[in-house]
């Protein structure tokens, strides 16, 4: 399993897309308390579950990691979890997925700067104050110690989406069969 995590704007949502598109590496389909949305598919989007059911599955030790966001939770549960699957995760979701330890898991860093990250939101048509929030905000979530265990950084900055998919779908092969002889 690829688990991707970035600032901002720092292409990982583009990056699974092309993990789709290039190498069938399917999105983990996470799990939310929200209102589904028009075009939006239960099972495909998310799996969309009530409040009380989403706290009967945190008691119940199904989430990898979750969080409450804007009065929603969201989470990723541990079922999930498999070969050839993507998720896109916050740092605090990154450290509950490098906790597990698992080797089948490997997590990846997508790295550029702030201003690069900016223009990006601009073009993709963020207002000004809410991209300079966002950066803001990715200043202490993503501090070098939040990131240090990941098992790959990936410039973002300085190659492009397809560049950056084709390394690290490159690495997740090489580290899996790593670990693989490191078993035998």
């Amino acid at each position: 399993m690829i688990v991707l995590a970035g600032a901002s704007a720092s292409g990982k949502t583009e990056v699974a897309k092309e993990l789709a598109k290039r190498y069938g590496i399917t999105k983990v389909i996470t799990t939310t308390t929200r209102n589904i949305r028009v075009g939006e598919q239960d099972g495909r989007d998310y799996f969309f579950v009530s409040k009380e059911r989403f706290e009967e599955m945190i008691k119940e030790g199904r989430f990898v990691e979750h969080t409450l966001y804007n009065g929603n939770y969201y989470g990723s549960t541990k079922d999930q979890i498999a070969p050839n699957k993507c998720v896109v995760i916050d740092p605090k979701g990154l450290k509950a997925y490098i906790a597990l330890n698992d080797p089948n898991i490997v997590t990846f860093f997508l790295d550029s700067k702030e201003e690069t990250r900016y223009a990006r939101m601009l073009l993709r048509g963020d207002k000004p104050e809410d991209a300079k929030k966002r950066i803001e905000h990715d200043r202490s979530a993503f501090k070098p110690e939040n990131v240090a265990d990941v098992d790959y950084h990936a410039d973002s900055e300085n190659f492009n989406i397809e560049e950056v998919t084709d390394y690290i779908y490159k690495k997740y092969l090489q580290i899996l069969a790593s670990r693989d002889l490191a078993k035998k």
